[in-house]
């Protein structure tokens, strides 16, 4: 398999709920108007929180200077692991619960923090840039890697380790996290880049203003719903994850779903923000999704980590197209019923509690 080093030098930032209005002009550029922004990877994602924002740095200057946004403190890099070469676009991904064991959990073993972008095409492990000739030998003997120049992948040169390579301190991963699981129900989906000026309104309102208009209704209905939308568009793909209830505003012969409509549930990480420097919070998790042949998306945000794994078909049966397939486009293991979700939280439990 070969690992890509993507060219991209990006940025993470967080923005509060109530000073989004600042930042809209330049968010909306980027999302519906990248034809005239040299930026190629941007992703949105709001969640109770906050809303945090992944640019590369062309795409960062289309944002102003204030107080009211938060930078991570480095510079990030996205990977990506790509099975019988070609690009991200062209290739089978293999989900963040299939490279638990040859990505994942090597770079936790060697204190390397990871921050993770699961789309509908494929998983971007973001590394700090800092980090990366650390990532480049601990994964060289597992992968063949290359780094993305101007659109064409050639051999990654010599990142500046030598024999002087100082292995890091191993460590376990100690801290167990609290973990939740609200009831929504999630899609994830894309759609044609072509149709997006058809939906750019309600794209708009469901990234910006829906939640800030309170339903009395639904805020009665469920106190377990959850605030969670993510946009991403990355080299001209578009992936979005939404719940049922935001899915069913748009039209249907737009978004790209699977046959069966697979869904997914919600475990959400951590009780206070995780930050950026703790290591291994990724392989707590995807480690036993793996040993379960469970799939998984994995989106950490700002404050806190996503997984979403599959709920199972909610018409209770298998249907033609990609209905055995997971929205990556890999193979999917054992679904997992909606109402034994609570079984995935207790065996991701009592892994984290194996390994304190």
């Amino acid at each position: 398999m070969e690992l890509h080093i993507l060219e991209h030098r990006l940025q993470v930032a967080s923005v509060a709920k109530e000073s989004i209005p600042l930042f809209t002009y330049g968010l909306i550029k980027l999302a519906f108007l990248s034809s005239k922004t040299r930026c190629k990877f941007f992703s949105l994602t709001e969640t109770p929180e906050d809303y945090t924002i992944i640019v590369d740095e062309e795409g960062f200057l289309e944002l102003p200077c204030s107080e009211h946004m938060s930078v991570a403190d480095a510079t990030w890099v996205a990977l990506n692991v790509v099975s019988g070469g070609g690009s991200f676009s062209s290739s089978q991904p293999i989900g963040v619960t299939k490279i638990a064991k040859s990505v994942i959990a090597p770079l936790a073993d060697q204190n390397i923090s990871v921050f993770m972008l699961s789309t509908y095409q494929t998983d971007f492990i973001l590394v700090r840039e800092r980090d990366l000739p650390f990532v480049t030998h601990t994964l060289s003997s597992e992968f063949t890697i290359l780094r993305v120049v101007n659109g064409e992948t050639v051999a990654a040169e010599n990142l500046g380790i030598t024999n002087g390579f100082v292995r890091p301190k191993m460590v376990q991963r100690p801290v167990i996290h609290p973990l939740s699981s609200p009831s929504n129900r999630f899609c994830v989906t894309s759609l044609d880049p072509d149709t997006l000026p058809a939906v750019a309104t309600l794209l708009m309102d469901v990234m910006f203003y829906s939640s800030r208009v309170k339903d009395p209704t639904a805020a009665g209905e469920d106190c377990g719903h959850i605030r969670f939308f993510s946009f991403s568009l990355i080299e001209g793909y578009i992936s979005l994850v939404m719940d049922v209830q935001t899915q069913q505003r748009f039209p249907s012969n737009l978004l790209f779903t699977s046959a069966s409509g697979e869904l997914w549930k919600m475990v959400r990480i951590g009780g206070q923000p995780l930050g950026f420097d703790e290591c291994g919070i990724v392989a707590q998790i995807s480690e036993p999704l793996a040993a379960a042949d469970i799939p998984a998306y994995y989106i950490s945000t700002f404050k806190f980590d996503h997984a979403l794994v599959s709920a199972g078909d909610v018409q209770g049966q298998t249907g033609p197209g990609r209905t055995a397939v997971s929205a990556h486009g890999s193979a999917s293991g054992p679904q997992v019923p909606e109402e034994n979700i609570g079984g995935v939280i207790n065996t991701l439990k009592v892994s984290q509690a194996g390994k304190h």
